[in-house]
Parts: structure tokens; sequence; C-alpha cells
């Protein structure tokens, strides 16, 4: 049997996702379970998104979290290089072979033509997708527009009758009627793959024989093994991950609970407990049927690992289930010594708190003052009031928890995140909403720091950081009543408008 090879390969286009580091958990669990290899990959071949920084986050939060990879962007590795921007030429090999033998072709469709066929389609009201109108160009076409420089992508044909049917290791067999499917772009115009082709070249170059991704890539199957078959590949074994939910059952998002593993790191979570409770986002508790055990750990979970034991329901993220998990973990499996260590690998540390001096030396009379006035940096919620919010300022509920919302969307959009693109941000907010700056930072300051004055508010958020600031701001939102789905579709369409 040939070694197991698995792989997670998130996009550097974020903060680093908890669902990234659950797909992660179950690919290393597996690979170790069957004395086989995982490596991690970088897919950052979307250039408008993806960030050299972002690619650090995540892999010291992975790191964090226990789930180092046997091959990788930073440790190398037979398979290499692991970053998809530094293998475009394997890509763009891979898509004028398909070109020249027949199963894709150049398409010279301009973006006009596509929105006016989406708009056709629309109105129609029948089904969406490319109408395959470059799909048959003779060959001296092809030439010409080409020779012209003309710009253009390249498509697969995919078949038009029948049917695609695979299994799922753990959901069994899985039918799609390519009737309903278009024909996929494989490589952009700027010669940049998409994620069709690129995940499958990937996949087949690095040896993969397990896919163990989420279930939002099930409708992309029909597409990678008709590639895997114009190739002449045998696809690997596929299992698909049921998805993190909120609270609402919808997929977990920032926009309604904390994603980021950064904030939970923040927060004071710790790892050993983070690791444990995504392992039950999918697995059963362990043990041997009569005591069954919800805390355990990785090489518990390594043990008895079986993807035939998967719960296929989806998981709703219960941040009071992880706290309570997280405490167990506290009480049961540290010492009063090993627990200060933790406290000082978290934030009880001099450079964390030494970027507060210059923002408390100012605030205080006595040493005794520093705890009490600080102590919004150290804490998972600030509990703010809706009463002292709606305080704050003269205005309407319903007006605060609008301009509270925008606040999190301008902070979401800064690039380099430090006191002055906070700043920027918040005046960005004034100026959408016409409000003096007063009327946005007061309700802040309950938001942030639970109190209505504390040290300048612009370096606080700033030390706080986005993930941290954005879950309170969040958590004034629910203090104010919340913003329903209609409410808040309508504000982000006026802010999108007219905040720029």
């Amino acid at each position: 049997m040939a070694e197991v090879r698995v792989r997670s390969a998130p996009s550097p286009t974020g903060a680093p996702h908890v669902g990234t580091a659950y797909i992660a958990l179950f690919n290393r669990a597996f690979a170790r379970a069957q004395g086989g290899h995982y490596l991690l990959r970088i897919e950052d071949t979307d250039q408008t998104r993806s960030r050299s920084e972002y690619e650090t986050q995540l892999l010291n939060s992975l790191k964090w979290l226990g789930l180092d990879w046997d091959e990788g962007p930073d440790s190398g590795g037979p398979h290499g290089p692991y970053r998809q921007s530094e293998r475009l030429d394997i890509y763009q090999s891979h898509a004028k072979r398909l070109v020249e033998e027949g199963h894709a072709y150049h398409c010279f469709c301009t973006p006009e033509r596509l929105q006016e066929l989406r708009g056709q389609q629309a109105k129609d009201g029948g089904r969406m997708g490319y109408d395959g109108h470059c799909r048959d160009l003779s060959q001296g076409e092809v030439e010409r527009q080409l020779g012209s420089s003309a710009s253009h992508v390249i498509r697969l044909k995919m078949p038009r009758e029948g049917s695609c049917q695979f299994e799922d290791r753990h959901r069994g067999s899985i039918s799609f009627d390519y009737e309903n499917l278009d024909d996929q772009i494989l490589l952009k115009s700027d010669g940049f793959p998409t994620y069709h082709l690129a995940v499958v070249v990937d996949d087949h170059e690095m040896g993969i024989t397990h896919v163990i991704r989420g279930e939002e890539w099930i409708n992309s199957m029909p597409k990678h093994l008709v590639l895997y078959e114009c190739f002449g590949w045998q696809p690997p074994d596929h299992t698909h991950l049921p998805l993190l939910l909120n609270p609402d059952r919808s997929k977990m998002s920032k926009r309604r609970n904390p994603t980021s593993v950064e904030y939970y790191r923040a927060a004071g979570y710790l790892p050993q407990a983070m690791l444990n409770y995504m392992a039950l986002m999918a697995y059963p508790p362990i043990g041997d049927g009569d005591g069954d055990e919800e805390k355990f750990d990785f090489d518990t979970l390594v043990g008895h690992f079986d993807l035939g034991r998967l719960n296929m329901g989806g998981s709703v993220f219960d941040l009071d289930k992880l706290s309570w998990l997280n405490g167990r973990y506290i009480r049961e499996d540290l010492s009063a010594a090993q627990l200060l260590e933790e406290l000082k690998s978290w934030s009880l540390n001099d450079e964390y708190v030494q970027q507060m001096m210059p923002l408390m030396q100012e605030r205080m009379d006595t040493l005794g003052d520093f705890i009490p006035k600080c102590g919004f940096f150290f804490a998972r919620d600030v509990n703010a009031s809706g009463e002292d919010l709606t305080g704050a300022i003269k205005r309407e509920v319903d007006e605060i928890v609008q301009m509270i919302q925008t606040v999190v969307w301008s902070m979401d959009a800064i690039k380099a995140w430090n006191r002055d693109s906070v700043e920027a941000a918040l005046a960005r907010v004034a100026a959408f909403w016409e409000w003096p700056i007063r009327d946005i930072t007061k309700p802040l300051f309950i938001a942030i720091m639970g109190q209505s004055s504390g040290p300048p508010l612009y370096e606080s958020v700033a030390l706080l950081g986005i993930d941290m600031t954005r879950v309170r701001l969040r958590s004034a939102i629910d203090a104010l009543g919340g913003l329903s789905k209609k409410k808040e579709r309508s504000l982000e369409k006026k802010w999108t408008a007219g905040s720029t």
C-alpha cells in the first residue's frame, strides 16, 4: 500500500481562520494515524487579496496549535515549491497541454459580453453560466485572436451529457448532471491559475493520496474529476468534512462569531483545548463506550482515529462550551507553576505590558491604579451594557447600532493596523454619518474598554488588535439589540457606495 500523503492548502487572504485549523487538524490526525505525511501548501494565486503578513500569521497560528507539517513553504521538501505563486510555469504548461489535446480552449469573451450574458440569463430565468461561445472557434480564428494579443482565458471543456458519479469516503455515492455545469476557467488572463486547475495539478504532483477538506468543495468535484480524467491521472480518495456553523446554523463567519485563531489566542484559550474542541466539531467523544470523554488530547485522537466515525451534520461553534472545556484544561492539567508560565506566554509579559506604559503613565497617581485602568487589555469581554452605550451620546439606539456596524467594516478594511490607520478608519465613519468625531468615539470607549473614559482610544484599539476589537464591537451591537439581516444588507450597500 502506498504511503498516505495528505495536505491542507489555505489561502493567505485574511486572519487565520478557525476553519483552516479545523481542516489541518483532521489531515494531520489522519496522517499520524496512518504513519503517513502531512504537508502544508499555500494557495496564494489571488493576487488582489493574498498578503505575506497573512501567511506569517497563518504559519504562526498553526504552530501555536501544535499543527506542524512534514513539508511546507518554510521547511521545504521534495515536492516544492509549496506556494502556488511560485509554481506558475507548472500550471501554464499543464493548461497548454489540455488545449493541445483538445480538452480545453482559449476564450476571448470580454467582461462586457459576460455581464450582458448573465443579465439576459437572469431575465430569462434559465440556467446561469458560460454559454460556450468560444468553445468551437476555428483554429484560424483562435490564431488570429492570439496574434492580436487579445485578452483571453483558458476554459475546460466540460461534458455536456451524462453525469459525474464519485464516492466520498464517508458520505458515499454522490452524483452531478453535467448539463448543469459550465466550462470552468482554468487559467486567468493574467496567467494565474484558478483554484480548480491548481488544486488538481498540485495534488497530483505532490503525491496526495487522500484529500480531506470542507464540504463546500463537493460541488467542485465534477470539474476536478474531469481534469484528472483529461490528464490520465488517478484521483485521490476524497472526504468532505462538515462545516463549522454559527449559532444560527449559518456557515461560521466573522460577522456572527470570532473566526480568527488569533482572537482565541489573545482571549486566553489554551491551544490544547482549542484542538480538543475543534475535534469535537466532527468527531465523537472518545472512550470505551460507557465512559466516553469529551476531553482528550491530540495523541488520544490519533490513537482512535477513524474517518468512518466523523459526524456529517455540521456543528455549532459554541463559545460557552469551548470556555467550559478550556477551564477543565486549566484546572485539571496545569500546576500552579505551569499556569503562571501560561499566563506569561499569553499576555502577562514585558513585551505586551511595556506597550501600555506610555498610555497609562500620565493617568496614574499610584502603582495601584495600573491594573484597574488597563484591565480591559487583558479581558476576554468587557460586558458593555446597552444602557451605558446609549447614554454615551444623544442618538437613537438604531443609529448607534448602525454606526458601530460601520466601524466594524471600516476597521476590517485596514491593511496596516496601527494608531494612524485606526484614526483614519473612524474618520471615515464620522464622514459617512456626518457626525462629529466625539459621537463616534464616546460609544466606542464603552464598547472597547467597558468604561466612559480611559487611555487614548486610537492607541488602545491599535494595541488590542483587530480580532479582539471586532468581537467587542459585535458584543456592543448585540447589547443594543442587534441588527437584522435586512437592515445590515441595506446598510452595507450604502456604506460600500458612500464610504470611499
